[in-house]
Formats: C-alpha cells, structure tokens, sequence
C-alpha cells in the first residue's frame, strides 16, 4: 500500500467538488422479520459539509451511520440493505472493509468497543501499522495529528486509566490519525461531561477546517450548532424534515417537545429549577434513603470523600460531576456492587448492610448491555418481573416499548436499550 505524506495514498475517483462525497438514494433497511429501520431514505453529503443528524431514539440515525460506514451489511447480516449507498465512490455493501476504511473514519458512543491496545501511544499506531505503514511515517502522523487536535496529554497513558472524556478522544484522535476523508460519529457525547464535550467540539472543528467532512448522529444539539451546515431530522426510519442552524435553533420549546429534541443551548438546561440536595441532619428520615459518612474504599483508600445525605421518598436526587471522579463508583457501591465501603446506609430508618442493599435496590448501568440477558424485550421484563408479570404489558407500553416486545435486546438503538434495563428496574419493588 502507497504512502503519500504521512497518510496513506487514496489512488480512486475524487469527486468533484461540486458532487456529493456520501449519497444515499432510496436506501431501505429491514430486519430478516421484515421490520423496517430505514424507509426510503435519501442523503447527499458534499466535501467539507457537517451534517447532524437528530430525532428520537430507535428511529434510524444510527442505521443511517452504520450504512454509511459499511457496518451494515457487513457486520450485521440479519439487516438486508436496498437502494443505492455511494462513499467516495464506493458502495459499503459491495466494496472490500480495508477499501472504505481508508477513506471512512468512525467514532462509536462507547470507546472502549473500539481500543485494540493497552497503551495510548500504541492505540494511535496501531491502524497505520495494520496497514503495513512504515515506523517513521507513522511517527510523523502521531505528531501532526497530536499538534492538530492538542492532545499531547494523551501520549504513554494507560488506557484503563483514562476518564471517559480521555477515552473518547484517544478514540477521535486514533481515527484522525489515518486521515480519512468523511468522520462518521455515532452519540459521541453520549457519556461525557462539560469539559470533554467542549474539547471534542474543538476536535471537529479543527477537522473541518482542513476540508474534512463530518457526519453526526446527536441526541445532544447545543454542542454542534455552530458547526453544522445542516440537521437531518429522522422520525420511523424516513427523513422527515431539513433544519438550517438558524432554523435549529429557532424552533420554541413546544416545536422540540413536538420533534422529541433537546434543547440547543446549553443554559436552557442549567437554568432548570432544581432544588439543592439534603445533607444529612442530626436525625435520619423515617420514610427514605439516609448515609452517613459513606464512602467506598480501594487499597484503603476513600475513592470519594465520606458523604452525609438524605434522600425523602418520592424524590429524585442528581449525581454530577466530571468525568473520572467518582459518580459510578458511588452508584455502585450504594447499590452493593462494591466490596469494601464504610459509614452507614439506612432505609427508611433501618441499616442496609452491603447484601440487602442489592435486594433492595436496583441499577441502570452505563453500559446497558451487562444487564440485557433474554432473547427478546418481554421475555427480558419477564425474567425480572417474577411475580409481577401481569405488569409487563403496563410497563413496556409506559417506555414506548410494546411494538419492540419481540425485538431481540441486541438489535435494539442505544436509546430503547437503555430503556428496557430502566423497565426491568422497575419491577424490583421496594428499592431507595
């Protein structure tokens, strides 16, 4: 394989630049039980455009990405793909994977689905080096891409060790990297705080200035409104609308409601009305969730500070925070999932050691997909409703499942995955 300054030769047709890079016309896509994920849809994406595309979730956004970058078919053969899909002049479903990697670069909402390494320096190398690149061209694209996207923080780290912001920009930086021509993302921010949110928008604002094109799949607006040219909204698998940014941005609260969209600035969030948390008092709640001086220890070591709170029944109660510093482990070790942890847990009045505290309460994971176990949505309610199976029906219908209840878990988007392990928490009655 040719090697031309520091990336890899692309020797195929360039488009002209007044031709669409990524054209999708008439595509469809079904489930071999004849579901319909995508219906007809038409996309066409030119050279150095930023296309976002929006909508509620389970509606094809991530379909749309993953026909684009050729995981559909390839990697999912109970989706049969129609109409036509052109990538820089290539057909994902007909072209050899290695071809359109050369020119497709994505990046997936969980970034530990996509590391092959345990060191960081050796993640960046790593798809030059699969491409037979030699050691001293790769050097040269580490240090451009590393210059470009100011991520010398990132060099000789750990991989286990990095914060989920660290992760996703090992990932973005790893993709960049090979210097392809259209970036494919996929919920990027789906698991980052503020900061990371904020640098990745500079990533991709630095890509798009060298003439790159990008392409979003977004539940999260605000951070991309001043870098997209356009916003595909996709409702039941069918292109439905086309947003300026002026238009995105315009569109009055109820307009977003209506379209199942978030807000696209981010001090509508932050002006929200919330109420401060309760430190826990000199008496505990009779009626709800109290600790006193918890914290959960690690080689002897308190991973967060000892915390004092109180939880009333009925209430709901935020955990914020950046990336990496502690909101997980203190999920975890409240639901009993950690083994060593100090201080006091009480529910309504009474202790919960470690074992109870599992019996009586219940967690959505971040990876939802550690909690998924049966073969199909109802069987997956069922298997945690026990006793409670007649209220399966009621469940599934109040999370907008009922027409997925024969969907296997792990066909289903991110979105209704999450709200399946949400439905299955609800029928473990009796928890803080």
């Amino acid at each position: 394989m040719k090697v031309a300054g520091g990336a890899l030769a692309k020797e195929m047709h360039e488009p002209a630049a007044d031709e669409p890079l990524v054209e999708l016309r008439g595509v469809t896509c079904r489930t071999l039980d004849g579901d319909v994920i995508l219906d007809e849809v038409d996309l066409a994406v030119r050279r150095g455009e930023c296309v976002l595309l929006c909508g509620r979730s389970g509606m094809g956004k991530t379909t749309v990405t993953k026909c684009i970058n050729g995981l559909v078919p390839a990697f999912e053969p109970s989706i049969e793909r129609g109409g036509s899909v052109s990538v820089c002049d290539f057909d994902p479903a007909d072209c050899e994977m290695y071809e359109l990697a050369r020119r497709v670069g994505s990046v997936f909402q969980n970034p530990k689905s996509q590391f092959f390494n345990l060191t960081s320096s050796d993640e960046l190398a790593f798809g030059l080096e699969a491409a037979g690149v030699d050691a001293d061209t790769i050097e040269q694209r580490i240090c451009e891409t590393v210059d470009a996207l100011r991520a010398e923080h990132l060099l000789g780290r750990n991989v286990t060790k990095m914060s989920g912001g660290e992760k996703q920009s090992l990932v973005f930086a790893s993709v960049d990297v090979m210097d392809p021509d259209v970036y494919v993302l996929d919920e990027p921010t789906a698991n980052l705080d503020a900061e990371a949110i904020r640098i990745l928008h500079d990533q991709i604002a630095a890509i798009l200035a060298r003439g790159k094109t990008v392409i979003v799949a977004e539940h999260r607006l605000y951070f991309m409104a001043d870098l997209i040219g356009r916003a595909i909204y996709i409702d039941a698998g069918r292109v439905m609308r086309e947003f300026s940014p002026s238009e995105l941005v315009s569109l009055t609260d109820d307009e977003r409601e209506n379209l199942g969209l978030r807000a696209t600035d981010p001090t509508d969030a932050m002006n929200a009305d919330c109420p401060p948390a309760r430190t826990g008092g000199a008496s505990i709640l009779s009626r709800g969730l109290s600790l006193r001086g918890f914290t959960c220890l690690r080689n002897k070591q308190q991973v967060f500070e000892r915390i004092d709170l109180d939880v009333p029944r009925g209430s709901v109660m935020g955990i914020m925070g950046a990336n990496g510093v502690g909101k997980t482990t203190f999920l975890r070790a409240l639901s009993g999932l950690e083994r060593t942890t100090d201080g006091s847990v009480l529910l309504d009045g009474a202790p919960l050691a470690r074992k109870a505290r599992r019996r009586a309460g219940s967690l959505v994971m971040q990876d939802v997909n550690h909690q998924l176990f049966s073969d199909s949505v109802r069987n997956e309610c069922e298997l945690s409703a026990g006793s409670e199976a007649g209220r399966v029906d009621e469940v599934l219908d109040a999370l907008d499942l009922s027409r997925l209840e024969d969907r296997h878990p792990m066909a289903l988007s991110g979105g209704q995955k999450q709200r399946l392990a949400v439905a299955c928490a609800l029928f473990w009655g009796g928890g803080p």
